[in-house]
């Protein structure tokens, strides 16, 4: 054999060799594309999709291997704009506020979505001689930066992206303005309603002060409401107690009169089932609402717990009637449901309940609603969040609200039985501030219904 024959059949051996080894590496790259092509599809991610079909057809073609499957799917894929709708989507999800928009009195902000009151939160506070309402709602507002504000009457309006989903909406004012928030849908207005007062005192507070007074009342009530507040308990029934010293029923009389006070300020009509140390029995608590015409019958109680947790049980609840939905609504009403119709069972009372509830616990939990929030904001300011708990809006059973032809609520200021919330309920200051804030519930309450 030759020198050339030799050479030519050295060469054909060495690339066949080096072809076996580019087509293992080929291969391998081929195989573990496949398995990630394959994991790409579970996860329906259709970009990383595209981009392993390419590898594979890239791969396919080096290995001389059938790749149509490959290239078909390819083109299915990129006939539909995957990148651009996803960024579509992220948009959407980044600005959840369409738009924000003013009136004479109020400016609503409109969201994409249905939303709740956990979307907004409220604060005021005093800083020289300026009072600032500020409102943070849970969203992104694309136009945030750009957009203006303002109300006849209100010095300045600020709006901005306080965080990356959160918007801050801050009224600021040389007066202190009484400014509400209604949520409604997919929308929440916020609503300053003593613009007219602000205004008139401004340019003419010798001649019109009497006449805005009238004007206010006028606006807000066309009707003049009725209420009737009842203190739980009273003369026998003490109810429960601090120490054995300080009684829920005498807690309960001193709020109920200083809520009274309140509304009166406000233009509501009240009345007080009692107005000193008298038992009164739960029916006719009712039937002196029903015969007063009342718009609305709040009953003032304090809550308590046995000796094992009274030190632990704390808060602030608000109840409406309705058959229990928990073991602790049933619990706090046995409490309160001493002095009347202990004799029936809990299936009876239940089918009473709801014949008797039908047509005011829609009513009667918005009531509830406002109340809570209200009693919150004022004890807050005072004591601080930590210190006063939600105990929240519950349903429950209690005979008190029985046979009242209006929305009726029960509060619970607080736990008489609590070391420190217990001293707390006794004192003229924290029964002034929740009577302050059920006040302010009831006014919200009419405001929005």
């Amino acid at each position: 054999m030759n020198t050339i024959v030799k050479t030519f059949i050295i060469f054909i051996l060495l690339s066949q060799s080096v072809f076996a080894i580019d087509n293992k590496y080929y291969q391998n790259k081929f195989n573990a594309t496949k398995k990630l092509y394959l994991g790409s599809i579970m996860s329906s991610d259709k970009n990383k999709e595209i981009e392993y079909l390419k590898k594979l057809i890239q791969y396919g073609n080096k290995l001389q291997i059938s790749t149509w499957k490959y290239k078909k799917e390819l083109n299915r894929l990129d006939k539909k704009p995957i990148i651009r709708n996803k960024t579509k989507s992220i948009l959407r999800k980044t600005y959840s506020i369409k738009s924000v928009t003013q009136s004479s009195n109020s400016i609503t902000i409109n969201f994409n979505k249905k939303i709740n009151s956990s979307y907004i939160d409220f604060q005021e506070k005093k800083v020289g001689k300026n009072y600032y309402d500020e409102f943070y709602l849970k969203g992104n507002f694309k136009d945030a930066k750009p957009t203006k504000l303002s109300i006849k009457g209100v010095d300045k309006i600020s709006i901005y992206q306080k965080k990356k989903n959160l918007l801050s909406l801050v009224f600021k004012h040389r007066r202190n303005l009484k400014t509400i928030y209604i949520i409604n849908k997919s929308q929440i207005i916020i609503k300053v309603l003593n613009l007219k007062k602000t205004y008139t005192q401004k340019r003419k507070p010798n001649k019109i002060k009497e006449k805005v007074k009238v004007i206010k009342k006028n606006i807000l009530y066309p009707i003049k409401k009725t209420i009737v507040l009842d203190a739980g308990h009273g003369g026998r029934d003490g109810g429960a107690s601090y120490k054995r010293k300080r009684f829920e029923k005498d807690v309960t009389l001193k709020i109920s009169k200083y809520l009274k006070t309140e509304l009166q300020r406000k233009g509501f009509k009240v009345f007080l089932t009692r107005t000193r140390d008298k038992y009164v029995k739960l029916s006719n608590r009712t039937k002196y609402a029903n015969k007063k015409h009342a718009d609305v019958f709040i009953s003032i109680h304090a809550n308590a717990a046995r000796k094992s947790r009274a030190h632990k049980a704390h808060g602030i609840e608000s109840y409406f009637l309705s058959p229990a939905r928990s073991a602790r609504a049933k619990r706090v009403a046995a409490l309160e449901n001493k002095g009347d119709m202990s004799g029936m069972g809990w299936s009876s009372k239940d089918s009473l309940l709801t014949i008797l509830n039908r047509a005011k616990i829609t009513a009667a939990n918005k009531m509830a609603i406002d109340i809570q929030k209200n009693m919150l904001y004022s004890l807050r300011k005072q004591y601080g969040k930590k210190n006063i708990r939600d105990g929240g809006v519950r349903e429950g059973p209690f005979w008190v609200l029985v046979g009242a032809q209006m929305p009726s609520v029960l509060v619970e200021v607080g736990y008489i039985s609590h070391p420190k919330e217990g001293y707390r309920i006794s004192t003229k200051r924290y029964q002034k501030l929740i009577a302050k804030g059920i006040a302010d519930g009831v006014e919200s309450y009419f405001l929005k219904n």
